[in-house]
């Protein structure tokens, strides 16, 4: 497994998960307990959160943290068309 590539979908996935529950990065930061700066990073791939950050921004999504890992690593994620 690309770790790189996990990592990045990861970050895709968490944005689109916050978008789809209608919070902004700074409101996700806020109810999970992590800084603004770290969360824009996770979507972006420059920070790489560990198991405790997944569980809490999980929680704050109101999902099972395997939820977030749906998402295929093995491959780019096809572009989505507006």
């Amino acid at each position: 497994m690309n770790k790189t590539l996990f990592y990045k979908n990861l970050g895709k996935r968490i944005k689109a998960l916050r978008e789809a529950a209608g919070l902004t990065q700074e409101k996700l930061a806020e109810e999970s307990g992590i800084s603004l700066d770290y969360m824009g990073k996770i979507e972006v791939c420059i920070n790489k959160p560990g198991l405790v950050t997944i569980l809490k921004l999980a929680d704050a999504l109101k999902i099972e943290p395997f939820e977030l890992l749906k998402f295929d690593t093995l491959s780019e994620p096809a572009k989505q068309s507006n």
